[in-house]
């Protein structure tokens, strides 16, 4: 069953216009509940109830209110509303090129397939073919549902996606949050830590790879209650061991892939005995190295 396209637009690029139809390119796939009453399992209908009146309210008798301060509210009619909404335009207008990799993913909100309409295939396939080669991403803005919206364009999988993004004052700091800069990592740690990173490095994304396991169980066990078999809940996982040194659980995580321990033979530290013989200097040496100890000390501190 081919795609069914959700509204259209027109992409502004220079004084070149290319028509184009929107398709949704993603859908939530978890299970949904309906609340049913436990005593005769019929589906409930929620209401909308005023504790001040006392009684049920009827939608034709709401209106929308912003709080202003505590418990206190402007109301706005939908009429106000529609009169401060954007320009009824379809026009996607691109302000500005940049490379992909300098759009932090955060700002990423929900992706929409673009196809060329009625008369814009050659414009449609010049965008796409230009931006794929320049390696650059459109920055727009587009007037979606009477609200204007951040849009960015990008030549992927042999056409053009739109994603509309969150506005910068819409994307929350992360300044303040404790980001574990105090503590101290040693280099025979992060020398293991980017072993394993390297041995569970794929050179590229596939996401067939990957299942929602949670969702085909809950699904797997609706089907047994159809069918009229006994759901028994599954023992639960063995809780795993508490970290207690670091470098043990990078060691343990390397040897469960496989992977040699390179790094932490480099970085294998000398045993005790031989430390403690090469410590120990003779009678004649004793005098110069330990006069050669300040300078070697003042030197580590330029």
């Amino acid at each position: 069953m081919p795609p069914h396209s959700t509204g259209s637009g027109t992409i502004s690029f220079g004084l070149v216009s290319i028509p184009v139809r929107m398709y949704t390119a993603t859908a939530s796939a978890s299970v949904s509940f309906n609340l049913l009453h436990a005593r005769c399992g019929s589906r409930i209908r929620q209401q909308t109830f005023c504790p001040t009146c006392n009684e049920t309210v009827e939608r034709t008798a709401l209106v929308r209110g912003y709080e202003v301060a505590k418990d206190q509210y402007v109301r706005v009619t939908d009429e106000e509303l529609k009169a401060v909404e954007g320009e009824a335009s379809k026009i996607i207008d691109i302000a500005e090129f940049v490379p992909l990799d300098r759009v932090d993913p955060i700002y990423f909100e929900k992706t929409w397939y673009l196809g060329p309409d009625k008369g814009g295939e050659k414009a449609y396939r010049l965008l796409a073919d230009a931006m794929e080669r320049a390696g650059q991403v459109a920055l727009a803005t587009f007037v979606m549902r009477g609200k204007e919206s951040l849009v960015l364009v990008r030549a992927a999988q042999g056409g053009l996606l739109l994603h509309t993004m969150y506005f910068a004052d819409e994307v929350r700091s992360f300044a303040d949050i404790d980001k574990g800069h105090t503590a101290t990592i040693k280099d025979g740690e992060l020398a293991l830590a980017m072993q394993l990173i390297q041995g569970l490095a794929a050179d590229d994304f596939t996401p067939e790879r990957y299942r929602d396991a949670y969702r085909q169980r809950v699904l797997d066990m609706i089907n047994r209650k159809v069918e009229g078999q006994e759901v028994t809940a599954a023992a639960p996982e063995p809780p795993r061991a508490q970290v207690i040194d670091l470098m043990d659980a990078l060691k343990a995580s390397l040897a469960k892939r496989g992977l040699p321990e390179e790094a932490a033979t480099a970085k294998k530290p000398p045993a005790k005995a031989d430390t403690a013989a090469r410590a120990k200097p003779r009678r004649a040496e004793a005098a110069p190295r330990a006069a050669a100890a300040p300078k070697r000390a003042q030197g580590g501190r330029k």
